[in-house]
């Protein structure tokens, strides 16, 4: 059976045992996550988070030795750039679409007197945008700041790079540690269906039937925008800018999807996520190197889609009508909280709160609905996922196109 075959089994069992658990042995359940369903999870996640560092870092200074060109560089960040901020604004404006048609908070009775929700406070853009820069790249490395590690990366390739034979032993040894991370990848997805069958059981059972079913709207409207960024946005995007058939490349993709889908973490899907981009797909490694990591850190469509939902739906259950000119400042504002938050534990909700904050809607209003975050946060980290995937993609062949005129000139 394959990999991706086995995940799925293991995605589909686990809802299965955990749901049914909570139904009908709701006590055996909770020691049953707690001995066996949290453990077996919690021992996947840590395999997984153990490679991220050490193979974001060999793998973007390889890349960069490899590309060489800091003018390439400079142009293969500007399109990622690009391409996350649109796609982002888009997702929003999907989210916030279908909100004002279905008004999911208009379908049902909630409580908001018992609501609250203590907003953690975002750092200046300003402030994120000079954290960019490690003061000590080692205590980056510790800490598992994604950006500051990009950065010092990128630095020491492109010194690589300059130097080219003088430090041949360097290049050689971080290819070497780019090849053997690699190969541990390989190693723990062996271990992934058991992973993903403890997430999974954890997670639906300990949700239970009656929060599922006080917030369905909300999740079809949620589940229902993904769907269309997926197929609409993402599909579009590789059918005219990266020139790929979807389907294969969503067949290809579909472990990291499974394990995006189970962990609810684009960092700990990176591993499986460069790994298939780069050995199936034929993305270089320059690239997947560069624009995968950088899109586990900014590129947050799932997170937008959320927050477009989650405002209107919040509006509508405190009788709050948006104008259109609101509706705008929602879009601006997470399209910029996106890069603001970038690098913040819970961005999510940190650019929920600033954007309820820039409307002037209750920030309470979060506690309606983290209650089935944890669910809808694993279909939107999936769909982060494939937008990294995307965007790799579609710089390949744009890419491909600029060798193209330069040869011919």
């Amino acid at each position: 059976m394959k990999l991706a075959t086995k995940i799925l089994w293991a995605l589909g069992l686990g809802a299965i045992v955990g749901i049914g658990l909570n139904l009908a042995a709701p006590s055996f359940f909770t020691e049953a996550d707690r001995f066996f369903f949290t453990p077996l999870g919690t021992i996947f996640l840590n395999l997984i988070k153990m490679l991220i560092v050490p193979l974001v870092f060999f793998s973007i200074v390889v890349g960069v030795a490899n590309i060489g060109d800091p003018k390439a560089l400079g142009r293969m960040g500007s399109k990622a750039m690009l391409f996350f901020l649109t796609t982002t604004a888009i997702a929003i404006t999907i989210g916030i679409a279908l909100a004002v048609i279905f008004q999911p908070g208009n379908k049902g009775q909630f409580d908001v007197q018992e609501a609250s929700y203590e907003a953690t406070e975002a750092p200046p853009v300003s402030e994120t945008l000079l954290g960019i820069i490690p003061a000590n790249p080692i205590d980056a490395m510790a800490s598992g700041d994604m950006l500051q590690i990009i950065f010092f990366a990128i630095f020491i390739g492109l010194g690589i790079s300059y130097l080219a034979s003088k430090v041949d032993l360097v290049k050689r040894f971080m290819e070497q540690g780019n090849e053997l991370m690699m190969f541990l990848v390989t190693l723990v997805m062996k271990f992934a269906p058991y992973g993903t069958f403890g997430l999974i059981a954890s997670a639906v059972g300990k949700q239970g039937f009656d929060a599922l079913q006080a917030m369905f709207w909300y999740m079809m409207v949620v589940l229902l925008a993904l769907f269309i960024h997926f197929i609409l946005i993402y599909g579009s995007a590789l059918k005219v800018l990266a020139k790929r058939n979807p389907i294969e490349v969503v067949k290809a993709y579909l472990p990291a999807m499974t394990v995006a889908f189970s962990t609810s973490s684009s960092s700990a899907t990176l591993p499986i996520s460069m790994e298939v981009a780069q050995n199936k797909l034929n993305v270089p490694k320059g690239i997947s190197s560069f624009v995968q990591p950088l899109g586990a850190t900014i590129n947050m469509d799932g997170t937008a889609i959320m927050q477009g939902v989650a405002t209107i739906f919040i509006a509508q259950v405190y009788g709050v009508d948006l104008s259109f000119s609101q509706m705008l400042i929602v879009v601006m504002t997470a399209v910029l909280a996106s890069i603001g938050t970038a690098a913040v534990p819970g961005a999510g909700m940190i650019m929920l709160a600033m954007v309820l904050e820039s409307i002037g809607l209750p920030v309470e209003g979060i506690a309606l609905i983290i209650g089935i975050d944890r669910l809808l946060d694993m279909t939107r980290t999936m769909v982060n996922c494939f937008g990294d995937l995307t965007c790799a993609l579609y710089i390949t062949e744009s890419e491909k196109d600029k060798e193209k005129s330069a040869l011919a000139e």
